[in-house]
């Protein structure tokens, strides 16, 4: 699964939103910011596969072929 989908993005940005506040309020320096930003980057790519994961059904059982009938078999010659 690529890091760069839409749902990653989206789901990383929102995790960042704290990141990016603390570093406008001051709390963080820019570099702290710059540094955390990759780990809501992995963070959001981990929460949305392991999301898909479990909301992805099981596969159906194989089919097993059916028994050939009486009526498939050649007759017997004499």
């Amino acid at each position: 699964m690529s890091p760069l989908r839409w749902d990653v993005l989206g789901l990383g940005l929102l995790l960042a939103l704290p990141v990016l506040a603390l570093g406008a309020r001051g709390d963080f320096s820019a570099d702290e910011v710059v540094v955390r930003l990759p780990w809501c980057l992995l963070a959001a790519w981990g929460a949305v596969a392991l999301l898909r994961w479990a909301m992805t059904p099981p596969a159906p059982p194989a089919r097993r072929p059916a028994a050939p009938t009486p009526e498939d078999e050649p007759a017997p010659g004499p």
